[in-house]
């Protein structure tokens, strides 16, 4: 088969994007999303990503994992398929679609995305850590001298160690500025350090509110790819309202035979 393919990066966070409004693609085919992720003998991605009809909304995104397996909601993968639906035409400014973890809105602004996120109610304390759910887990981790972090080693440590096979995304943070954070991921699925997770800068920003680092309602976070803005409100000890903003661009357009 042959399918054309469309390839959108956000912050560096780089996705496969199919349009599957037909259903053609064979989604139980684990090893065919791993191969079209594959840096060296397939395209090459942090994830895959399938624009599917939906009833209830202007889309439905599918959300696969570099290792092939179907993911929890990825954030910059969220902006993505809002920036690909605007291209197909399915929408225009404004767009309202179904996830794995449910139903999600958003905006555009030339390249610019913001995607609304599930509320988040709860956030647990670690000895070093803090541990949230924001449409994905993760572990959010103070550290010194980031740009110089061993994040693959000690990511993979702590993914393994702490959280076992399920596991976790790991968050290593470091304050720039009293509204500035600079962050480094591994991503579990891709078990590796990413250039970029929108899950991930959404929970440092919330972890950091809840420790106090934050005094305001949006958080600035510069991912090795690129620069993002997390909004919020808090009330009542629950996080709602949550916006994650940054570019989402196409990058380029190609065929693919398997």
């Amino acid at each position: 088969m042959t399918a054309t393919f469309f390839k959108y990066q956000g912050t560096g966070n780089d996705f496969v994007m199919i349009d599957n409004r037909t259903l053609f693609f064979p989604k139980e085919d684990n090893g065919l999303v791993a191969f079209l992720c594959h840096r060296r003998f397939g395209i090459g991605a942090d994830g895959l990503i399938l624009l599917e009809n939906d009833e209830s909304h202007d889309f439905r995104m599918v959300y696969y994992n570099a290792d092939g397996r179907e993911g929890s909601m990825c954030g910059n993968g969220g902006r993505c398929i809002v920036a690909f639906a605007k291209f197909l035409g399915i929408i225009e400014r404004k767009a309202k679609f179904i996830a794995v973890d449910g139903p999600h809105t958003a905006t555009v602004d030339g390249d610019i995305v913001s995607l609304k996120m599930q509320d988040v109610t709860e956030i647990k304390r670690k000895p070093s850590a803090l541990y949230l759910n924001t449409g994905s887990p993760h572990h959010v981790q103070l550290v010194s001298k980031l740009s110089t972090f061993n994040v693959a080693k000690e990511g993979a440590k702590l993914r393994y160690g702490i959280y076992g096979e399920v596991g976790s995304n790991i968050n290593f943070v470091e304050q720039e500025s009293e509204d500035t954070f600079n962050v480094r991921t591994y991503e579990r699925g891709v078990e590796d350090e990413t250039l970029s997770c929108g899950t991930g800068v959404t929970a440092v920003a919330l972890a950091m509110h809840e420790l106090g680092k934050i005094k305001s309602n949006y958080a600035h976070i510069n991912a090795v790819g690129g620069k993002l803005k997390i909004e919020f409100e808090f009330s009542e000890g629950s996080y709602g309202q949550i916006h994650l903003i940054g570019e989402a661009k196409q990058v380029f357009k190609g065929e693919i035979t398997w």
